[in-house]
């Protein structure tokens, strides 16, 4: 248990954070009026973030332990255990899960007004998943809260989503299903192998080459699916675009990085010898990704559908990031997924806002908005140039990072990685040009009213953050790297590359 740094604030912190929102998602069919209900489930969210504030003022950045560590028996027969941790890799993304739940909920506040009660119930219940997918590190509790976000998510798309919500949600199902399904066999197949379920446990442990193989294809076939890498992603659009805002706002800033999340806590350190043989193949389809969801991007009139195929693009270059398996790549890749889940979650609120005003995405209904409401066009320029990676925006370290890691490994693949940005820059640009000057047709637009203050409340936290990391990202880099340094040692790969440097320099 050396990997653990047990809790030693005299409360479970983390048993809390995960609890509270299910606690409160118990609470909610007791509230009376449908008013009260926001207010109740905004209260609990908001409770959650501040609770979980003392995870980055008191964690050891120093570290590359499990942290505020919770272990107790659950299944003693199967070695089945209840243990929770974070580490550097897991603990900004909790921190984001906190930051973005409020403001789904603020964000939904007008735009939902059916069946309210069920609609909050569903958002606690996926945080409650997603803290706990996170946190986990047993492989069965990591399943039983991965697949309990499954639900949930369902049913926002089915119940509150557009005009294709059916098509759209028994997509996103059953995509999602096939791959618990391939996520089930390996975990399967590293408990006969070993006889635990200990996360930690199994990093760092001797498999042959052939289980390695068969064991990160079935978790690769699975996080793909989550994150989507291409050509995996052909249920994201449709969930993107159907969904109600809150929704999107959650599958863009949390549920794609639950895929990444698994890629850094499964497939590189648990079976690394087949990551190591199969990484010029992934870095294409991250490649593929890149120049796909960008030319797809390109050609939509549909904002909505334009953020989400951009997001094919930009998981695709964290996927890059990932699989160029050094400090500069990972570093970049961490950081970019939570740079993607503050600025795209921030893009789809700015589309939700417009939707609630005209009960349109087009780009033709939105021409011209700059003229009628000058906050929304600032936040959403602000947004859109953090998107494209514009330098001093937080998007632009994360790309820079991620392409010098990729330079480092492959030079090819990186120097084919790069008309990516361009596009990027390309549609997002596009997307502003219209919305701000554009002429247009709509009789109604004339009648559009500026951001009130709630909406402007929403987005602002998510501009601090887009400058905060742009300018100063080093509070975040610290907090990962003994982490990631750690998970470079188990792969071994940084060492093979040290030593080949090591020659070179030497000759």
């Amino acid at each position: 248990m050396d990997f653990l740094s047990m809790n030693t604030l005299g409360y479970p912190i983390l048993s809390i954070l995960v609890f509270l929102p299910l606690a409160g998602a118990v609470i909610v069919p007791l509230l009376p009026g449908e008013n009260s209900v926001r207010i109740w489930t905004l209260f609990v969210t908001l409770t959650n973030a501040v609770v979980s504030l003392p995870l980055f003022t008191r964690f050891n950045a120093t570290s590359a332990q499990y942290q505020f560590a919770e272990h107790h028996p659950w299944i003693e027969s199967l070695n089945v255990n209840y243990t929770l941790g974070v580490d550097g890799i897991s603990l900004l993304l909790v921190m984001m899960t906190t930051l973005i739940m409020p403001l789904c909920v603020l964000g939904s506040w007008k735009y939902i007004q059916t069946r309210v009660k069920e609609f909050m119930i569903c958002l606690l219940v996926m945080e409650t998943s997603m803290l706990g997918v996170f946190m986990a590190l047993d492989l069965v509790l990591f399943y039983v809260l991965w697949e309990a976000m499954l639900i949930p998510m369902y049913l926002l798309i089915a119940v509150w989503g557009g005009p294709r919500k059916g098509y759209a949600s028994i997509k996103f199902f059953l995509y999602t299903l096939a791959g618990s399904v391939f996520l089930l066999v390996a975990i399967v197949a590293l408990y006969i192998n070993q006889g635990t379920f200990s996360i930690p446990a199994l990093m760092g442990q001797q498999y042959s080459e052939r289980f390695q193989l068969l064991v990160f294809l079935a978790f690769f076939i699975a996080f793909a699916i989550k994150v989507p890498m291409f050509p995996f992603h052909t249920w994201l659009p449709a969930a993107h675009v159907e969904a109600p805002t809150a929704g999107s706002v959650i599958l863009a800033s949390v549920l794609l990085k639950m895929g990444t999340y698994g890629f850094l806590r499964f497939c590189l350190p648990i079976t690394p010898g087949a990551a190591i043989g199969l990484l010029p193949a992934l870095q294409w389809l991250s490649v593929a990704g890149i120049i796909y969801g960008g030319l797809t991007a390109l050609a939509q009139q549909d904002m909505k559908k334009l953020i989400a195929y951009s997001s094919v693009g930009h998981m695709g270059f964290v996927t890059l990031g990932i699989f160029a398996l050094n400090q500069r790549g990972l570093e970049g890749a961490l950081l970019q997924m939570i740079n993607h889940g503050v600025t795209t979650g921030a893009l789809f609120l700015c589309v939700g806002m417009v939707y609630e005003r005209s009960h349109s995405r087009e780009l033709s209904d939105a021409a011209g908005l700059g003229k009628f409401m000058p906050i929304y066009v600032t936040y959403l320029t602000f947004f859109s140039l953090s998107s494209l990676a514009f330098p001093g925006t937080n998007s632009f370290v994360g790309e820079f990072l991620i392409l010098a890691g990729a330079f480092f490994n492959n030079k090819i693949v990186a120097v084919c990685a790069v008309p990516g940005a361009i596009l990027a820059a390309a549609y997002m640009l596009r997307m502003l040009q219209r919305v701000i000057w554009g002429g247009t047709n709509n009789p109604d637009q004339s009648r559009m009213y500026d951001l009130g203050w709630r909406e402007a409340v929403t987005l602002a936290p998510l501009l601090v953050f887009v400058f905060w990391i742009g300018l100063a990202p080093e509070p975040f880099l610290r907090v990962m790297r003994p982490s990631l340094d750690h998970l470079l040692a188990q792969t071994g790969y940084h060492a093979q590359s040290a030593l080949a440097l090591a020659e070179l320099v030497a000759r």
